[in-house]
């Protein structure tokens, strides 16, 4: 299992379109990622990350650190890009 932590950089965490964007961007991958929100250092219930009201039961705010996992060939380089995303602040970027 490799698993990545990054911090929320959206504004208003994960809820409606970061939470959309990220959901889109997991069920894209080849494999399954899950996400949880990490607590004093430890992570919590894991839900799947293609799942919006998954994400949204989280209630990672703006600064909450998550762990995102993945299991598989090529699992690195899905929770990279799935961090990269994270680490932006989706809601202040513009829709295409």
């Amino acid at each position: 299992m490799h698993q990545r932590r990054v911090t929320i950089a959206s504004k208003v965490g994960l809820h409606a379109r970061p939470a959309g964007l990220l959901a889109t961007n997991a069920a894209a991958q080849p494999l399954p990622v899950t996400i949880a929100k990490v607590t004093d250092g430890t992570p919590g219930g894991s839900v799947d990350a293609a799942s919006v009201l998954g994400l949204m039961t989280l209630g990672a705010e703006h600064g909450d650190e998550v762990e995102l996992a993945a299991e598989g060939e090529g699992a690195e380089a899905v929770l990279d890009e799935l961090v990269e995303l994270l680490a932006r602040d989706l809601d202040g970027e513009p829709t295409s």
